[in-house]
């Protein structure tokens, strides 16, 4: 059936604010060319859309033009703020944006070995609301969290997770009982992946597995352009993949004896003082990620080989899992290797799997999960307010 005369103002409203999303500015001309719209629709939707306080006069089109013919419409940007976490073991960072996903503000903290749960928790709270003070946001609307471990797909929370640190779980329920605002939680890795689709190294492709080499190893999968998180939340989890080259098996609480014990941090660290190689990590970052940042530095091919090898033992497993057909790596240690890792993992892979898998570094570098928690932000926060105008 049709849909009635409601449902396709929705539509065609809907229709206009993503491409306005997409494209920027447009004149009410260039919302007919683009929406296949008649004139007095977009006329009538372009009323709808500013009387909801959605979109705005920003500009003219043309130094010569005037009239309505020439106003450029654009959203409003401050009819919302965002905020985006990016949660680590050791810190956390945030960026506060408008509707737009433009940032305002910026910040992040360490978190030393020693800070107690409840003060690790107050002080992450208390830099989101000093960041969104200083982006001039007295309000957040939607929150954006990327952590480490499972997110129980069910219930959207964070899960306790062995080896992480307790802070993690309780800063979730802290930012939702102290900020007006929905706080949605996800998997860094996921967020990494989605970022690097709509931004990155993987921005033309609807399947592909982003390979996470940090403290520990994990995966995201998107298929079809759809992120899969599993039955249970735990697709992508393959720091528990039985692999040889170990002293065991993984068990059901600890990833010890899987691909973990060959391309998780202590690992890796273990390989490259086997290597000789020694190295001074920077602020904040992982011994192991220096040791990989100083091997691709000095051309240490032997160490780089060795890396390549374990690494591209769990690329070949998901491949022949899922046949993503392109795989990036990220993750601190994955970021520190780059193309030079990349490059050697793509020859491994090709000798050790039929399928044809090509290997791409990450192209966001360190942003990559803090990008995806700003987009999910972005994203769930535009589909409430393009819904309802609220």
């Amino acid at each position: 059936m049709p849909a009635s005369p409601s449902t396709a103002r929705a539509i065609n409203d809907r229709l206009a604010l993503r491409l306005l999303q997409r494209e920027g500015p447009l004149t009410a001309g260039q919302l007919k060319e683009l929406t296949g719209l008649s004139r007095p629709s977009v006329a009538d939707l372009v009323e709808r859309l500013r009387d909801a306080g959605l979109i705005t006069v920003v500009g003219e089109a043309g130094e010569r033009r005037r009239g309505p013919n020439a106003r450029l419409y654009g959203i409003v940007a401050d009819r919302a703020h965002l905020a985006a976490l990016d949660v680590r073991t050791e810190s956390v960072a945030v960026v506060v944006a408008d509707l737009l996903g433009r940032p305002l503000a910026e910040a992040s903290l360490p978190m030393g070995d020693g800070t107690g749960t409840g003060r690790a928790v107050e002080r992450a709270v208390a830099l989101v609301e000093r960041t969104a003070a200083a982006g001039g946001a007295t309000r957040l609307h939607t929150v954006g969290v990327g952590a480490p471990g499972l997110i129980d797909p069910a219930t959207g929370d964070l899960r306790d997770s062995a080896g992480l640190p307790a802070w993690h779980r309780r800063l979730v329920t802290a930012l939702t009982e102290r900020l007006p605002a929905r706080v949605l939680v996800e998997n860094e890795t996921n967020l990494a992946a989605r970022a690097e689709q709509r931004d990155g190294a993987a921005h033309d492709r609807d399947t592909f597995v982003l390979l996470w080499l940090g403290a520990g190893a994990g995966a995201a999968v998107v298929l079809d352009g759809v992120l899969r998180r599993g039955a249970s939340g735990g697709a992508g989890e393959i720091g528990f993949l039985p692999v040889p080259g170990t002293d065991g098996l993984p068990t059901a609480t600890a990833c010890d004896g899987g691909f973990h014990s060959l391309a998780g941090s202590a690992a890796v660290a273990d390989l490259a003082a086997g290597h000789g190689l020694k190295a001074e990590p920077e602020p904040g970052e992982l011994p192991a990620a220096a040791l990989v940042r100083y091997a691709v530095d000095t051309g240490h091919a032997p160490f780089l080989a060795a890396l390549a090898d374990r690494v591209a033992i769990g690329a070949a497993s998901v491949a022949a899992v899922l046949d993503p057909g392109c795989r990036g790596i990220d993750g601190e240690l994955g970021r520190a290797g780059g193309e030079a890792l990349a490059a050697r993992v793509a020859e491994r892979v090709a000798v050790m799997s039929p399928l044809r898998t090509e290997v791409r570094a990450s192209a966001l570098g360190g942003a990559a999960v803090l990008r995806g928690a700003l987009l999910t932000a972005r994203d769930a926060a535009q589909e409430e307010l393009f819904a309802t105008g609220a």
